[in-house]
């Protein structure tokens, strides 16, 4: 007789739960980064012929920003589902949604044989792909976290968030192996496109294994104890404003240095004289770096607290741009002092900052409103933290005459808001803000419960 996994608990639970969170979330982040490597070299020629290079460039990576407003949308969608239905489930159902929308961009027609309708399909696609891995975080992060003990939340948090820099070295190894073994000619033709068709195959491997793992303890505990709640996100603001906006002001320091290392960096190292083939090299040496230091820093947090570990790294990052970038300014033909100066800051630093943000923001919210609340705060804070890094980059820098430190000095004044936020949610966890949230109950559907703010089944903190 075969084993329902929905009834399987302790450590076989617990691994399951793990894989299937780490390879989802790899998946999920090598189709999203799949798009950013091939925009401007191949969508502004194929599906913006009729514009000014430049303009078409810019369109392209217009489709880009369209992903970032479908993680929001996203985020929003399957974070109330995941709230009332299950994590495994809204798992299962973004997978899909990712993988079909990248899929199906590997199948659009060019310009020149539909028209319009290239671009629009495009962007149709490019919005499922924002759409599924806007509700995959969160989720990815609570089968994990859910299912670890209390005291090894951390570093079980951190190994789904590994799955970003997995994704990153396999979005960039394919598009390079695939330019390396065939001409720029067959590229275009048709060689971008087995990278995003293939995808379908990773799609099949990662949904067997999604289909393998059992509902979390924590949602389960959760909803065996209580009535469900209507509006999740709308319970969330309510009862945990403060927290919301203590997390939004930490991740807004965590997306802008993730887009000023992985993507600006690409753009300041080649102005100041190094071959972009070699600093996507350094940028992935960096993601190596990044993979393999996220769990060390979760053993960190279990220890000495996951607020306190970003707020600290936080700190240290705001100081350890001006050293980047003062190698990047002075030895930018150096690939061995690039890789130091990006690997220190974006490898070793920021992993710090990026693994622990998910049990972090975990340990916000109850179990009842989690998927919400933590999808809305990372999502939402991403549109202007992420989405405008790039051109407050270039502002800054040309406004300095090529210089980077005006960028330096922006970028500590908002590590010190990071920090601050940090310090601001460590002392509404020890103050028992959960519990003060219950003065400002949120009616449930049915029945004259409310949503608990203390002792919660579950709950992080």
């Amino acid at each position: 007789m075969s084993k329902n996994p929905a009834c399987e608990t302790g450590d076989h639970q617990l691994r399951r739960a793990v894989l299937s969170s780490f390879v989802g979330a790899a998946l999920e982040w090598y189709d999203f980064f799949l798009y950013g490597a091939v925009a401007g070299l191949v969508f502004a020629p194929l599906y913006f012929p009729n514009f000014d290079p430049v303009v078409g460039t810019i369109l392209s990576y217009a489709t880009f920003a369209v992903g970032y407003i479908g993680r929001a949308s996203g985020a929003v969608i399957f974070g109330h589902f995941g709230d009332k239905l299950g994590r495994k489930k809204m798992l299962v159902l973004t997978l899909y949604v990712m993988g079909i929308g990248t899929f199906a961009i590997g199948c659009i027609p060019t310009y020149d044989q539909i028209g319009i309708f290239a671009p629009l399909l495009l962007i149709i696609c490019r919005f499922a792909q924002g759409l599924g891995l806007g509700g995959e975080w969160g989720g990815a992060i609570l089968m994990s976290v859910e299912s670890a003990p209390a005291h090894k939340r951390a570093f079980y948090g951190t190994l789904p968030q590994v799955g970003l820099a997995v994704g990153l070295l396999m979005a960039s190894g394919v598009i390079g192996l695939l330019s390396l073994g065939m001409s720029d000619a067959d590229f275009m033709a048709y060689g971008w496109r087995i990278a995003f068709i293939s995808s379908i195959v990773l799609l099949a491997v990662g949904s067997y294994i999604r289909n393998k793992v059992g509902e979390t303890k924590d949602f389960t505990e959760a909803k065996s104890s209580r009535e469900e709640i209507g509006i999740p996100l709308l319970a969330a603001f309510t009862n945990y404003p403060k927290m919301m906006l203590a997390a939004i002001g930490a991740r807004c320091f965590e997306g802008f240095v993730f887009a000023i290392f992985s993507v600006y960096s690409l753009t300041f190292l080649t102005q100041h004289g190094m071959d972009r083939s070699w600093s996507l090299i350094v940028v992935a040496v960096a993601s190596a770096v990044m993979g393999v230091c996220m769990p060390f820093w979760g053993i960190l947090a279990d220890r000495i607290g996951k607020a306190r570990t970003f707020g600290q790294n936080s700190l240290l990052l705001a100081f350890l741009t001006f050293l980047a970038f003062y190698i990047f300014y002075n030895y930018a033909t150096s690939f061995v002092m690039a890789c130091i100066g990006l690997s220190l800051t974006f490898g070793v630093v920021y992993s710090g900052m990026f693994g622990v943000m998910s049990s972090m923001f975990a340990e916000c919210f109850p179990p009842a409103v989690r998927y919400s609340g933590m999808g809305f705060v990372y999502q939402i804070s991403g549109i202007p933290s992420v989405g405008f890094a790039p051109m407050i980059c270039i502002a800054l820098v040309e406004w300095n005459g090529g210089a980077p430190w005006y960028l330096c000095t922006f970028t500590f004044a908002v590590g010190i808001i990071s920090v601050i936020s940090c310090w601001y949610m460590s002392s509404l966890q020890k103050r028992g803000y959960n519990k003060e949230s219950s003065r400002r109950e949120v009616p449930l559907r049915q029945g004259k419960e409310t949503v608990p703010g203390q002792g919660q089944p579950g709950s992080l903190a």
